[in-house]
């Protein structure tokens, strides 16, 4: 793939088109079998709750992979992200309902840095709340 954006085109501040990411029990069941990750706490609601949680909840891995969306969506190219990291702050509940949850996510340019690369700072809230934190990706741009 080829990079859509080129470095001279953003400074900071340039904010990424947001985006809204629907997350079903069934969503939760594919991301397992993708995964490899049946821990009960991402589809049996009784385990959940006797566990603690308010309820069935996403996987983080999940939950950091629908974030980044908004960033390789924007560059292009999945590989142009360089560096990504983020600190878990909420998990995403997701009640079994028959809407679930949505993973709201926004993002901007935070710093030019060198070789063409820029760290985009991302924010991911559910129901209201800060889910990530410390989100951020460096991406290579052309």
């Amino acid at each position: 793939m080829t990079v859509a954006v080129r470095f001279d085109e953003v400074q900071v501040g340039t904010e990424l088109p947001a985006r809204s990411f629907p997350v079903t029990r069934a969503t939760l069941v594919q991301y397992a079998g993708a995964s490899g990750d049946f821990n009960p706490i991402h589809w049996n609601e009784k385990f959940a709750l006797e566990v603690g949680l308010p309820d069935v909840i996403a996987h983080g891995m999940f939950t950091m992979a629908e974030a980044v969306r908004v960033v390789t969506d924007w560059v292009g190219d999945p590989a142009a992200v360089v560096e990504y990291g983020v600190r878990f702050t909420k998990p995403v509940v997701v009640p079994n309902d028959g809407v679930g949850a949505t993973i709201e996510v926004a993002a901007k340019v935070a710093a030019l840095l060198e070789d063409n690369r820029v760290r985009v700072d991302i924010v991911a809230t559910s129901a209201g709340q800060k889910v990530l934190g410390m989100a951020r990706a460096v991406v290579r741009l052309s």
